[in-house]
């Protein structure tokens, strides 16, 4: 950690997350065939979007197919660290 007179910034190194697996993301995909839509995006750290997908099926499961082509933007920033809501 340091602290910059001029700019009065304090750099604090990012904590970690914790690599994901697009294969196991993917596989959490796929529960959504035995009712439990929306585990992949708990997984990848969208606990919100999550909870949503859950309880309406994968937006009527219209969002789950979209989400069959966006995972891997989806694990990409998990493991960059991007806020995500």
């Amino acid at each position: 950690m340091s602290y910059d007179v001029t700019t009065k910034t304090i750099d604090v190194p990012a904590t970690p997350r914790p690599e994901r697996s697009l294969a196991a993301s993917y596989g959490l995909w796929a529960l959504c065939f035995i009712g439990f839509a929306g585990i992949h995006r708990f997984y990848v750290g969208r606990p919100i979007s999550g909870f949503i997908w859950l309880i309406t099926g994968g937006l009527f499961f219209v969002g789950q197919i979209i989400d069959l082509f966006m995972m891997q933007r989806m694990v990409e920033d998990h493991r960059d660290g991007a806020k995500i809501w």
